[in-house]
């Protein structure tokens, strides 16, 4: 039997607005730099969309288990952005993308074992920033130039199809799982693979890597939108919950980018 209408409308959705993030992020990277690449591909573009559908589909109690499961697995995102800042130092991208990814999994795994509760997600995201945060400044040195970059003409509809590939496949896997698991999988690493997979072959291992190391502080604020989520969901509904959240992290990427703007003008 054929998904619904809406799973394909749901997926196109996610394929569009994942697509298009790693896009405007590689970019972004290339002109702005990797602090500016790495707000925007911290953002929750594949995950927002991801509830965005799931709001349609199940009750706000769904959701708000769905945001502990988020706010768990966010932990494992930081993981797997200091274990390929760590290893696209020396290595590939096959190499790196593919061990950090498997660092995510076994990471996901281990959720499994307890019991999530938002305290107790918070306490996980504290003690793990207090490790990766640390660990990946050293990566932060590597600058992008117009000369290590080199383009070609189907550079942009390659890097949307890429995007488009493995939301299609997470998409598919997660869209018969429950709300811990569809929450977990929602912030699956899909646009920060996807721009590591990119700017790795354009610029360089170390290049790519410094997007990630300046991409652990914006993950603070997905941790705190999901927390607003799950607060939310089922006081005020789910469509003014995800638009807090929203709200949130967009609050924690303005204020990380006027510090970082502060600095640089006090220099």
């Amino acid at each position: 039997m054929l998904p619904d209408p809406l799973f394909w409308y749901g997926l196109a959705l996610k394929v569009t607005l994942t697509a298009t993030i790693v896009v405007v992020a590689s970019v972004a990277a290339e002109r702005s730099g990797p602090f500016i690449a790495a707000l925007i591909a911290a953002l929750p573009t594949a995950a927002g969309a991801t509830y965005i559908i799931l709001a349609l589909e199940h009750p706000p109690a769904f959701i708000a288990a769905g945001a502990v499961g988020s706010m768990a697995a966010n932990a494992a995102v930081a993981i797997f952005a200091l274990s390929y800042a760590a290893l696209a130092q020396r290595h590939g991208i096959v190499l790196s993308i593919a061990a950090a990814s498997l660092v995510w999994f076994a990471a996901v795994a281990g959720l499994r074992l307890v019991d999530w509760t938002p305290a107790t997600a918070l306490l996980l995201k504290a003690l793990v920033f207090a490790f990766t945060i640390p660990l990946s400044a050293r990566y932060r040195a590597a600058r992008l130039t117009r000369e290590s970059i080199t383009r070609t003409g189907y550079d942009l509809p390659l890097r949307a199809a890429a995007a488009a590939v493995v939301v299609t496949a997470v998409t598919t896997a997660s869209h018969w799982i429950g709300s811990f698991a569809s929450g977990v999988f929602a912030v699956f690493p899909i646009v920060m693979g996807s721009v590591a997979v990119i700017m790795h072959s354009r610029a360089g291992g170390k290049a790519a890597a410094s997007v990630f190391a300046y991409a652990q502080p914006p993950l603070v604020g997905l941790c705190l939108g999901f927390l607003g989520v799950h607060s939310l969901a089922e006081a005020i509904g789910v469509w003014w919950a995800l638009a807090a959240g929203l709200a949130i992290t967009m609050m924690w990427s303005a204020t990380l980018w006027l510090m970082q703007r502060a600095l640089f003008l006090n220099r």
